[in-house]
């Protein structure tokens, strides 16, 4: 049996209720939303109903890490299936950074869009993309049929577009959410009859933001607060629209976090924030909803990440992996089983910040290495100071990473330091590439490729960056 074929009986054998329809996918993910930023996993200051519904009828991860603790390389991450380092986007970029504005996603990359669409699926980005802004590197380049949102961060660029067409210069961010869920729900109207995969990436609550004029002053978080009980009501309208087209149990409705939240108090009981390789800046919500296909809803506490969404989508859908690149992740399909993973519990979990390879974790050990304040990237300069010397955690009983055991157990120490030497020449470390490290994006590939910009650093001439800028901007 050929490894297609085999793939697309597995798919079919994993689920209760067997559609002759291929499975529609919602992928939600928010924008620096932290662990305990929703009811289900703790928050008192909102009422997040319907995202609760998911987890109380689906599957409640409390051990979900992403790749990074930043926005561009966690996307990536949940796209590409592999490390930022990996695929090759491992900085935070922006259009207004020198070192950084005419970089993006290799194009030669294969996002989850180009899985689906292999399967001759329609394909949809609402909200925010933020892996490169030249046209090279936009999202109708890696799979996407249709657009809608502001593609940048705010603070770069609010621009909103549909398609390739500017709407609004500058985004109206108390109408964000109400914009983002009327344009879900008419696309599950228009795609109902054709199977379907919508990536739903707001941009909140990142700052800047504003709640629609019905959701302020209805939590008892502020404006936060508010911002996200409106997040959990659009939500609620794409459950709807799916509910009454008839498509709710052919629908699997993904929910997660980029990173952790800018303030720690929206990550407890963890520490740290984003920025930063503590669990708080990796740890986030991670819930799988599939009403009538996952038949044993569960709170679960099986590490899982974000590079697993790639295997675990294109085996649900019947697509083989390319054969010609490394995968970071594995399957979650046996989770809906009730059966083990592949991955054993003890694997290795690599937390970089940028280039700079920070902790290590094996089981619930997790080891913080050595650093210097050159390797530290510049968003972190201010919440990170250098280590001297390994620092290392037990998270079975000490998830806020308060109590350094190292000096108790030099020999987990040693054995996790020979683990990132071997993977800092798999994927290398600040000023070193590594083996295994795919290229990153460029219009100017003769241009050095730096993660930390020196404040004198000015590589190209106006008049190439006029050239670069006109070149690649997208048609109007």
């Amino acid at each position: 049996m050929n490894q297609f074929i085999r793939i697309s009986v597995i798919a079919c054998l994993l689920f209760s209720q067997v559609s002759a329809k291929l499975p529609n996918v919602i992928f939600i993910l928010m924008d620096d939303m932290g662990y305990r930023d929703v009811s289900c996993y703790g928050a008192t200051a909102v009422d997040t109903p319907h995202i609760d519904r998911m987890a109380d009828e689906g599957l409640r991860f409390t051990d979900f890490h992403t790749a990074a603790s930043i926005c561009s390389p966690s996307r990536a991450a949940f796209l590409t299936g592999a490390y930022p380092q990996r695929c090759g986007l491992y900085m935070g970029i922006s259009p207004r950074r020198e070192a950084h504005w005419f970089l993006g996603l290799d194009p030669g990359e294969i996002t989850l869009a180009e899985q689906f669409k292999k399967r001759g699926y329609t394909t949809a980005l609402v909200g925010k993309w933020h892996l490169g802004m030249q046209e090279p590197f936009l999202y109708h380049h890696q799979g996407f049929d249709h657009y809608y949102g502001a593609p940048e961060n705010m603070g770069h660029s609010a621009l909103f577009r549909d398609g390739r067409e500017v709407v609004y210069e500058k985004a109206p961010l108390g109408k964000l959410t109400s914009l983002y869920t009327q344009r879900l729900v008419k696309y599950i109207e228009d795609f109902k009859d054709e199977p379907f995969f919508i990536y739903y990436a707001h941009n909140y609550p990142h700052t800047p933001y504003q709640a629609g004029e019905a959701f302020r002053g209805t939590s008892r978080g502020g404006v936060r607060g508010d911002v996200i009980q409106e997040l959990d009501w659009s939500i609620g309208e794409v459950l709807k629209a799916l509910e009454e087209q008839k498509i709710l149990e052919n629908t699997m409705v993904i929910f997660t976090s980029d990173n952790g939240p800018i303030s720690n108090q929206f990550a407890l009981p963890y520490s740290g924030t984003k920025y930063v390789s503590l669990e708080g800046g990796h740890r986030v919500p991670f819930i799988i909803y599939w009403k009538g296909n996952i038949q044993r809803p569960a709170v679960l506490d099986v590490p899982a990440n974000a590079m697993d969404l790639f295997p675990t989508l294109s085996e649900i859908i019947g697509v083989p992996l390319p054969e010609d690149r490394t995968y970071d992740g594995v399957s979650l399909t046996p989770l809906f089983r009730g059966e083990n993973l592949v991955r054993k519990r003890t694997a290795p979990f690599y937390y970089y910040n940028c280039e700079n390879l920070q902790a290590v974790r094996v089981g619930n050990w997790k080891l913080h290495l050595p650093r210097t304040e050159r390797q530290i990237p510049f968003w972190a300069a201010r919440r990170q100071k250098p280590l001297a010397a390994p620092r290392l955690f037990n998270l079975a009983d000490d998830w806020a990473e308060r109590i350094d055991v190292a000096a108790e157990h030099p020999e987990r120490v040693a054995e996790i330091m020979q683990l990132a030497e071997a993977t800092r020449l798999e994927l290398g470390e600040f000023g070193q590439r590594g083996r295994e490290q795919r290229p990153t994006g460029t219009l100017f590939p003769e241009v050095p490729i730096l993660s930390n910009q020196p404040q004198d650093w000015d590589p190209l001439s106006d008049e190439e960056k006029g050239r670069g800028k006109t070149l690649f901007q997208p048609p109007q």
